[in-house]
């Protein structure tokens, strides 16, 4: 989601930087093709990754010497790293710099609602039944923080028949919309799979 979200502002004129606060999960590099390029320093700091229509990237995942290479690190290096990725990297002048986060409510969210100004975030869930749960601390903890919350983005909702164009919905019917509305924000979109 935070990809497609990137490419869509990038192809309106907004100049777009990614950081991957995933960091034990990196899978911008990936997602943008850029899985094989490392990162390059200056005298400044990181130099983010560009991809070919110029968004910028900094993950781990630049850092690792395989992308199955796990890293296992604790609470205080993630966030330690997600603070480097922020303060130490030359983003240079972007409008907009997209954080992707792991699921959940763990050391990487809690640094990053603590340590860098936000304007807002997107929670981004999918039509499981015991998703809403993980739905609402999620929105809890953005509230209690006092982090706005944009909106909510269901990923992987359905199935488009590519024969006859039926919806199919692979997890059952999605609660998104109602906890949407129980929390007071916007269903945002709710992407096939």
């Amino acid at each position: 989601v935070t990809a497609l979200l990137a490419v869509m502002m990038r192809r309106r004129g907004y100049r777009v930087g990614v950081l991957d606060a995933d960091v034990t999960g990196p899978t911008i590099p990936r997602v943008f093709g850029a899985d094989e390029c490392k990162l390059q320093t200056s005298e400044a700091g990181m130099v983010p990754v560009r991809t070919h229509s110029d968004i910028r990237l900094m993950s781990i995942g630049f850092l690792l010497d395989r992308p199955d290479t796990p890293v296992i690190w604790r609470g205080p290096l993630l966030a330690n790293a997600v603070k480097q990725f922020h303060t130490e990297v030359e983003w240079g002048d972007l409008d907009l710099l997209l954080l992707d986060m792991p699921p959940g409510t763990g050391d990487v969210p809690l640094t990053v609602f603590q340590s860098i100004r936000l304007d807002g975030i997107l929670v981004v869930t999918s039509p499981q039944e015991l998703v809403s749960q993980i739905v609402r601390k999620a929105f809890h903890m953005a509230e209690a923080m006092g982090i706005p919350v944009l909106g909510l983005v269901e990923n992987m909702s359905h199935v488009l028949c590519p024969d006859c164009g039926r919806r199919i919905d692979l997890f059952g019917e999605s609660r998104t919309e109602a906890v949407a509305r129980e929390l007071g924000i916007p269903l945002l979109d709710s992407m096939p799979l």
